[in-house]
């Protein structure tokens, strides 16, 4: 449920809670605005669905909302501004009071075909579509209703209903009744095509980041850790001559003990034949 609260604070915040609220300098309205610019009922709040519409009572000076001049069942929000001569008051939901007004959720529709091409509108509230003058957004155009369809937000989406046109509304060229709407939609009524505008999605702001200069993390897949390598069974048992040989030069060789001994049996055998010639010399002498 909405409150309003006066921004000059000379009255009390006052609830939002009969289905008709009536704004104006009448003692018979339910908020009475004692200034000069007011009318006797100067507009009036509906509350429809959960929903709140505020229309001007064909008032002198007009009604505004976020400083635009409304007509007929413009839809409220919570953080809205509403004026009325030089009153101002401020909608506030109590459930969210002290929560940052979230910006960024703001619905344009750009016309892409047909009458005023290349414009674009805000959508704050609830807007009509038509021929008729009292529409928000009014076009000439010959094959669209009076008031041909509703353009209304609703939980920070853009919604839009068929109001029993002649020659209805299609969505993305399929036809509709009513349609929840996102960013990129084309509606078209009549030769009037346009484009939806809306609030950048979170995951696409994301991609939007990533450029080519960027610098993209990815996480890593768990590879197998390397086996130690392991020898050749072939290896084990050819010996490489050359290593065969360089470990032969480093080691300590004992043939040198071995000539020693030879050499010396050797000399024992020269001694032996010395001795026995001498011997055998001896004799035949």
């Amino acid at each position: 449920m909405l409150k309003l609260h006066f921004k000059d604070s000379r009255q009390a915040p006052v609830w939002l809670v009969e289905e008709r609220f009536t704004l104006g300098r009448d003692r018979r309205n339910d908020l009475v605005l004692e200034d000069p610019g007011i009318s006797a009922f100067h507009a009036e709040i509906r509350q429809e669905g959960g929903l709140y519409y505020i229309s001007d009572c064909e008032s002198e000076q007009g009604t505004f909302v976020n400083d635009e001049r409304v007509a007929s069942r413009y839809q409220l929000r919570s953080d809205d501004r509403v004026r009325l001569g030089d009153v101002e008051l401020l909608l506030v939901d109590p459930g969210k009071a002290g929560a940052r007004a979230e910006v960024g959720q703001r619905w344009f529709l750009q016309v892409i075909q047909g009458e005023h091409e290349g414009r674009k509108f805000h959508i704050s509230g609830s807007m009509t579509f038509g021929r008729s003058v009292k529409c928000e957004l009014c076009f000439s155009d010959a094959q669209l209703s009076r008031r041909h369809c509703e353009f209304f937000l609703r939980d920070d989406g853009l919604e839009v209903k068929d109001l029993a046109s002649a020659n209805g509304l299609t969505v993305n060229g399929e036809k509709t009744s009513g349609a929840v709407l996102k960013p990129g939609d084309q509606v078209r009524m009549g030769s009037v095509v346009l484009l939806v505008i809306g609030p950048r999605v979170e995951a696409r702001e994301a991609e939007e980041e990533v450029g080519e200069d960027a610098t993209v993390f990815v996480r890593a897949v768990d590879l197998p850790r390397p086996m130690p390598r392991s020898t050749p069974r072939s290896a084990q048992g050819t010996v490489n001559p050359l290593h065969a040989a360089a470990r032969a030069q480093a080691a300590p060789s004992p043939v040198v003990a071995r000539s020693g001994g030879a050499a010396l049996g050797i000399g024992l055998v020269l001694l032996v034949l010395a001795v026995g010639g001498g011997l055998a010399a001896a004799f035949l002498l």
